[in-house]
């Protein structure tokens, strides 16, 4: 079909604005990136905008030395695989059910799960009762109170009701399957995308997570990456990382340059490696519930 003239002035005008967005959106990242293997003379001056020039590894060499780097990096992998783990075995225990229709009081308990989405205790009474229950500055207060979404719950329940046919579960049944096993066999096979749009959703979070370990942890032993960067970001705190011995005052400036910069990448690159993977189940996962019948 051939297009008008209004037609093709209204597509380049999207495509222009499209573009200017995602550049707005990728050139800090990229600049980021180019600046952490820059020299950090020149990017303090802004003589870098473009390309990476006096390329010098610097910053990441400082930054990996630091054992407190390297243990926060892997506390946050720890937590981010188990936490991801509990997450979504609570998420599929939670929306199963409430996706069937023979459930008795589903309407009921659905009512229950969003009412906690309104009103919560408060930081001070979840704080008592993270330190009653005996797990203040320990490995589990990073996944326990943090076990599930009640969002997630509903768009994974929508999923189930909506993308599987219920007759499948019944044919299942009339096999002789339990319940159990169709969860297991017919439902999670079938769900890949909202799986992939949780573990994503999950990840992320637990990733990106320093406000919980900041409140509930005391020792750095168990910080995660994203509480040790806080100190180095927001704080300034980098003594640890550069030695004034070795050289000038000015010099051990434009180290900690260097290394907030090569912190950014390295606190971001593994999630951005993750988006590629998940890609082709994000679009049709986030759609659930956008569209009924």
């Amino acid at each position: 079909m051939k297009q008008s003239v209004a037609d093709r002035i209204f597509s380049v005008t999207v495509y222009a604005v499209l573009g200017l967005t995602a550049l707005l959106v990728l050139y800090p990242l990229f600049f980021v990136l180019i600046a952490s293997v820059s020299s950090p003379q020149l990017v303090l001056s802004g003589d870098i905008w473009l390309w990476p020039r006096d390329i010098t590894w610097r910053g990441y060499e400082k930054l990996f030395a630091n054992e407190e780097i390297m243990r926060g990096y892997g506390n946050t992998m720890l937590y981010t695989a188990v936490g991801t783990a509990v997450n979504l075995a609570m998420t599929v225990a939670g929306a199963f059910p409430l996706s069937r229709r023979d459930f008795i009081g589903r309407q009921w308990m659905a009512g229950l799960m969003v009412f906690t989405m309104f009103f919560s205790g408060g930081l001070i009474p979840t704080y008592l009762l993270i330190k009653q229950l005996g797990l203040l500055n320990t490995f589990w207060v990073m996944i326990v109170p943090g076990a599930v979404s009640v969002w997630n719950i509903i768009l994974m329940r929508t999923f189930f009701q909506n993308g599987l046919p219920f007759e499948l579960q019944e044919a299942a049944a009339i096999d002789g399957c339990t319940n159990l096993r169709i969860l297991w066999r017919i439902v999670l096979p079938l769900s890949a995308p909202i799986l992939a749009v949780m573990v994503l959703f999950y990840s992320v979070g637990h990733w990106n997570a320093y406000f919980q370990a900041l409140i509930y942890l005391s020792d750095r032993d168990k910080y995660p990456l994203q509480l040790i960067l806080r100190e180095i970001l927001v704080q300034g705190e980098t003594k640890d990382m550069v030695d004034v011995s070795e050289g000038s005052l000015s010099g051990s400036v434009l180290d900690v340059e260097s290394i907030k910069y090569a912190a950014v990448i390295v606190a971001n690159l593994p999630v951005l490696l993750l988006y590629p993977f998940l890609q082709k189940y994000f679009v049709k996962g986030v759609m659930v519930g956008a569209i009924k019948g």
